[in-house]
């Protein structure tokens, strides 16, 4: 069975798991599917927003597709989960991402 069935079987038994979307998310970027990725990694912030690595990987997709104003929000979004999370290392991850964009 392949990855993608894999995770989706183990989707369906626990539907807000955010390890399992965001594992989702990432094969699907891995097979080019960025919009059924995109909505692997909305669902992991809508479930959990202090879920700090899905915003860099949405980001890093945003600015994939052409929106880039999109991604600094996100970007920005992540710094600020980061910081109340204490999780400086996923901080300085996503400042460094986010000042390619901005300057």
């Amino acid at each position: 069975m392949d990855r993608i069935s894999k995770l989706t079987e183990m989707l369906a038994a626990s539907p807000a798991d955010c390890f399992l979307l965001h594992a989702l998310g990432l094969e699907y970027v891995k097979i080019g599917a960025l919009q059924t990725a995109q909505t692997y990694f909305e669902r992991v912030l809508e479930t959990d927003s202090s879920y700090v690595g899905t915003y860099y990987h949405l980001a890093k997709l945003l600015e994939q597709i052409g929106n880039p104003e999109q991604a600094i929000a996100i970007y920005e979004k992540g710094m600020e989960q980061a910081k109340i999370g204490n999780d400086m290392h996923a901080y300085n991850e996503l400042r460094s991402a986010w000042e390619e964009l901005t300057f």
